[in-house]
């Protein structure tokens, strides 16, 4: 009898992991479950939408209805898993026309994803409050703007700050409210976050940090903000600070969680209960610098452990072994990058670092259209093994933090780094690529 494999979440990770699973075992029956009305989309891409860069979220689509037909993939829309009974190997599910039935399976793969946190900020519930996370809150906030004249993010994190140039793109006069004293608090040191502030605010982005939210104001719509004796006038607030993983129906059927509180897995990410897998923002992974269990909710990291756990869960053998945390975004012209550790992260962990900041440029400097290009590395002091980098530039960002995760990831020393060879060409990039130059220097210092 063929294998019956079901997978909660029909995202990134969803998707991915049954892409995997029908390559493994090309009769097993595969069952998609999720919520939403639309499966196999990129969250990535709604604040592109908004800002006008990206036509439609249908657009976003990334598996349409034909590839889960073409590949024998059962997708259910509107499908609430509301119990998973892992001694008998049923999850129980609820249908949008009130239907329940109990499905039996072989292998569960739980990619629930994960939700907006929404901080208990007074005045939440007003209307003109919105999150972003599916294409229906995209489609909400895309609407709202229609009408606005002004808005207010809170949160600097990743989608924050793309929400806040959307809206600046929009013709929106836009502020960008984070609690901590600088934006991207996770994925920068706060020397490069600086930078990256001040150059958003010449764009027309205001930013404030280091101060809360303390009050939406408005009766029953939205008319602003309240921020330290401030009030900040807004016709719309997105609260964009950060996600919490979907755990609770894990939780209940008996799958341990990790101390980040995310569903613990192992390198094949099977849980504690035996065929129940589980990959996605739901999931936890291990950093492969500090070797201990870390939050990283990126969808290059989901479609990655999904794989794995689709391979497995189909009677295959592969493993995940691990993150650095490589991300980049595009901020008006601004590409930002980073990969490992950020120093102030590798201080809280109690490694010793050594790091150097270089400006260079993207081209031959005497060719048109040179841009700069700022370049933060980072080194462990006592091996002098390299376990971060920062990248702020005009083009040519992502391509570098690639070169500097595999760096990263073949535990380069700052000295093999510095001897790298790297290609030249005027329309292209220098002769001493900016990356080697600010290794040079490091080692320099280092010395």
């Amino acid at each position: 009898m063929a294998r019956r494999i079901i997978i909660i979440g029909a995202h990134a990770a969803g998707c991915d992991a049954a892409a995997a699973a029908r390559l493994t075992d090309r009769e097993a029956e595969i069952i998609l479950l999720t919520n939403e009305r639309y499966a196999g989309y990129s969250r990535c891409g709604l604040p592109f939408v908004i800002g006008g860069h990206i036509k439609s979220f249908q657009d976003l689509i990334v598996f349409p209805q034909s590839y889960f037909k073409m590949n024998r993939l059962d997708l259910r829309l509107e499908s609430n898993v509301t119990n998973i009974d892992t001694s008998a190997k049923t999850v129980e599910v609820q249908y949008k026309d009130g239907r329940v039935e109990k499905l039996q399976y072989d292998s569960l793969i739980i990619a629930t994803g994960a939700r907006p946190a929404m901080p208990p900020i007074k005045g939440r519930e007003k209307q003109g409050v919105y999150v972003l996370r599916t294409i229906d809150d995209g489609e909400r906030i895309d609407q709202a703007v229609r009408e606005a004249e002004s808005a207010v993010v809170i949160g600097a994190g990743l989608i924050g700050l793309e929400l806040g140039v959307a809206f600046v793109e929009r013709g929106l006069k836009t502020t960008v409210v984070e609690l901590l004293p600088q934006i991207l608090p996770a994925m920068l040191d706060k020397d490069v976050a600086d930078f990256v502030q001040r150059e958003l605010e010449k764009n027309g982005l205001r930013i404030v940090t280091g101060k809360s939210v303390e009050e939406i104001l408005g009766s029953d719509r939205v008319t602003g903000v309240a921020v330290a004796g401030e009030q900040i006038q807004a016709d719309i607030v997105v609260v964009a600070t950060g996600v919490r993983g979907n755990v609770e129906l894990a939780q209940k059927a008996g799958v341990e969680l990790g101390e980040t509180k995310l569903i613990k897995v192992n390198m094949r990410m099977e849980t504690n209960i035996k065929d129940v897998y589980a990959c996605g923002d739901c999931a936890e992974s291990i950093n492969l610098i500090t070797k201990r269990p870390v939050i990283c909710q990126l969808g290059t990291t989901a479609v990655r452990q999904a794989r794995v756990a689709g391979i497995n869960a189909a009677g295959g053998y592969a493993v995940f072994p691990g993150v650095l945390g490589a991300a980049v975004t595009k901020l008006f012209d601004l590409e930002v990058g980073a990969v490992g550790l950020t120093e102030a992260f590798a201080k809280r962990v109690g490694i010793e670092t050594v790091s150097m900041t270089l400006s260079g440029k993207t081209r031959a400097s005497y060719y048109p259209g040179a841009m700069p290009l700022r370049i933060k590395l980072i080194a462990e002091k006592e091996t002098e093994k390299i376990v971060g980098a920062q990248i702020v530039g005009g083009e040519g960002v992502a391509q570098r933090i690639n070169a500097l995760s595999f760096a990263i990831l073949k535990e380069m020393s700052v000295k093999e780094l510095a001897k790298a060879e790297t290609c030249y060409a005027p329309p292209l990039s220098e002769t001493w690529d900016p990356i080697i130059l600010t290794a040079q220097a490091l080692l320099r210092r280092i010395k």
